[in-house]
Formats: structure tokens, sequence, C-alpha cells
């Protein structure tokens, strides 16, 4: 908000970053909390080059809901097995979509459910009895239902749901309470997609959601 210099592709806004540069970007913040995220924006280095931006309450502030005990981001992403800029490259000479991509991530990881992924799996600890803040995109918990609180950094009305879809880019706070018998949980993440004979990577990501002295095996 009211600072636009601070956002846009290279050589509209600003001058690109240079290899092994730094640059310090300073903006508004006016009237928002919550959740946001920041990603290149450089051709398609956003496809790998990104992260949270989390806005807490001013000082002496409180939010319009009880803390959570833990706080975990969760950011949603897509893999290809090849460089991002050629693909990028080759979608710009044949005019058509972008490759399919190889694999969806949570926090950068793809999770069990992929032949050669099978330790890379991110854990998101939770306590029983505790109320937990998350930020997920596009998932659902097994067995737990989400309780949405904000929303690209707006508060919202509470509502619960079991399933969250949010298009690229959006950004949803929501609060997970632990009150679930002592386990190990699936979080899933896949695609929504209903363009008839269009391809897509028809695929799920995973993550753990942990309870302390939990069994080994999620379910």
């Amino acid at each position: 908000m009211r600072t636009r210099w601070a956002d846009g592709p290279e050589f509209v806004t600003q001058c690109p970053i240079r290899p092994g540069g730094s640059y310090t970007y300073r903006f508004t913040i006016q009237g928002q909390e919550g959740t946001l995220w920041w990603h290149a924006h450089s051709s398609w280095l956003r496809a790998t080059v990104y992260e949270a931006l989390i806005i807490h309450p001013k000082q002496g502030d409180s939010y319009p809901f009880t803390k959570s005990k833990r706080e975990t981001t969760l950011l949603l992403g897509e893999w290809w097995n090849a460089n991002p800029i050629d693909v990028f490259r080759q979608t710009m000479m044949t005019g058509g979509a972008p490759n399919v991509s190889d694999a969806y991530t949570i926090n950068g990881q793809p999770g069990d459910l992929y032949n050669y992924s099978s330790q890379d799996t991110v854990i998101v600890p939770i306590d029983s009895s505790k109320t937990n803040l998350n930020q997920p995109l596009f998932f659902s918990v097994a067995n737990h239902k989400l309780t949405v609180v904000r929303a690209d950094t707006s508060y919202t009305k509470h509502f619960t749901t079991t399933v969250l879809m949010l298009g690229p880019g959006q950004t949803t706070d929501v609060l997970i309470t632990g009150d679930q018998s002592p386990a190990r949980y699936y979080l899933a993440a896949s695609a929504y997609f209903n363009a008839q004979n269009a391809a897509f990577d028809n695929t799920t990501t995973t993550a753990i959601l942990d309870y302390k002295s939990a069994p080994c095996s999620p379910n």
C-alpha cells in the first residue's frame, strides 16, 4: 500500500538486484496485520525465491482472538526437475503453457508420497489441547478443523472449515487446535483444476502434524 515502487519486475519499477548485491526495501504498512509473502520478480525466479512476510500487531496491541501457543508458516510451491528459467524460456518460444511441474512442495519439501522424497517431509509440531497458528495456501489437515481468522492481512469474521482453497499469491491465517489423540497427522495439498483436456500436476504434497509422544506413522 502507498509504496508501489517497492514492487514490480526488473527494468519497470527499478533495476534488478545484481548477483552478490543487496537492496533495502522501504515500504509502508498501514492497517495490515498477519501473513503476506515476498518473491523474486526477475523472469521466473519467483518459482524458487520466495518467503513469508509476517506483520505482528503494534506493541501493546493484542489479537482479536486467543493468542496461539505456536506459530508455524507454511508455504506451498511447485518444483520442476529442470532450471525454471529454461522452463520459462521454452514457454516464451512456443507460446504455450509452462511444462507441468514435477512436484508440489510444502516449505520447499515435496513430502513422502513422491517416490524420490521419502526423507524430505516437513514436520509441524503441535501441543495437545493448545491452539496453533498456521499460514496455509491450499490444504487440509487429517482429522482437524481450520478456523480462518485473517486473509491477506485483513481480519475476517471467523469461520471453520476442513479444506482451505486459495489462488496463487493469496495468504490466510488459520487456527488449528490440538484436540485429537496424540499421533502424527498428514497435512496435504494438491491442485484444483477444472479445465478439460489440459495437463496439470495431479500429485499431492504432504507434511506431518506431530503431537508430542506421537507414534511414528502418520494417519
